[in-house]
C-alpha cells in the first residue's frame, strides 16, 4: 500500500535525556502536504512472565508519570550491545531474585507506534531458581511478590496494575500457553 506511505525528509534533536531522545521530524504525506511530528527514540525494553506454582512473580514499584504505585512484571531497558535474552535473564534475577531455567521468546512489539521507535521484547521464564537477593540498579526500589496466576488475570487493568504493556504481556503469555 504505498499511498498509505510517509517519507521522513529530515529530523532534529529537540532533548536528549538518560531515558530517551525526543526528535522531530518533517514528512512528506502521500499527497505531497508536509508535517512535522515528535517522535521518542529509546532503548528497546524486555518484560519477563515468570510462573512458579501457579503464581506470577511480579515487582511493585513507583511510576512517577502515574505518580502512584504499580504492579507489573519484572523487566526493562536492553542495555546497548546486549541482546534481548540477556536483558530478561539480567532484569528479572535482579528485580526478584530469581533464575530462569529457560526463557522462551514470546515476540515483541512497539509500545505506541504514533509516538516510539522502540520495541519490547516478551519472553517466558520457567525453571526458576531462587538466589535469595535482588540486586537493584540505584535508582530501582523494587519489591517482588508472588501473586496467584488468576488474581493477576482478574485485575490486569485495574488501579493496582495499571501499566498497558502489561496486559500486552499477559495476552502473549496466554496465547502462548494455550
Amino acid at each position: 500500500m504505498k499511498d498509505l506511505e510517509w517519507k521522513i525528509t529530515s529530523e532534529k534533536e529537540l532533548l536528549k535525556t538518560v531515558v530517551y531522545t525526543v526528535n522531530e521530524t518533517t514528512s512528506v504525506a502521500p499527497d505531497g502536504s508536509v508535517g512535522h511530528y515528535l517522535v521518542q527514540d529509546a532503548p528497546d525494553w524486555v518484560i519477563v512472565i515468570p510462573e512458579i506454582d501457579g503464581n506470577f512473580l511480579m515487582v511493585k514499584q513507583w511510576r512517577h508519570a502515574h505518580n502512584g504505585l504499580s504492579i507489573e512484571f519484572p523487566g526493562g531497558v536492553i542495555n546497548k550491545g546486549e541482546k534481548p535474552e540477556d536483558a530478561a535473564r539480567r532484569e528479572m534475577e535482579e528485580e526478584t531474585g530469581y533464575k530462569a531455567g529457560k526463557l522462551t521468546y514470546l515476540g515483541c512489539a512497539n509500545p505506541n507506534p504514533a509516538l516510539m521507535r522502540n520495541r519490547v521484547h516478551f519472553f517466558a521464564a520457567e525453571n526458576l531458581t531462587s538466589t535469595g537477593e535482588q540486586h537493584l540498579d540505584a535508582d530501582e526500589f523494587v519489591e517482588y511478590l508472588k501473586i496467584p496466576c488468576e488474581e493477576v488475570y482478574q485485575k490486569i487493568g485495574s488501579e493496582e496494575y495499571p501499566h498497558a504493556l502489561m496486559m500486552s504481556a499477559l495476552l502473549k503469555y496466554k496465547l502462548w500457553k494455550n
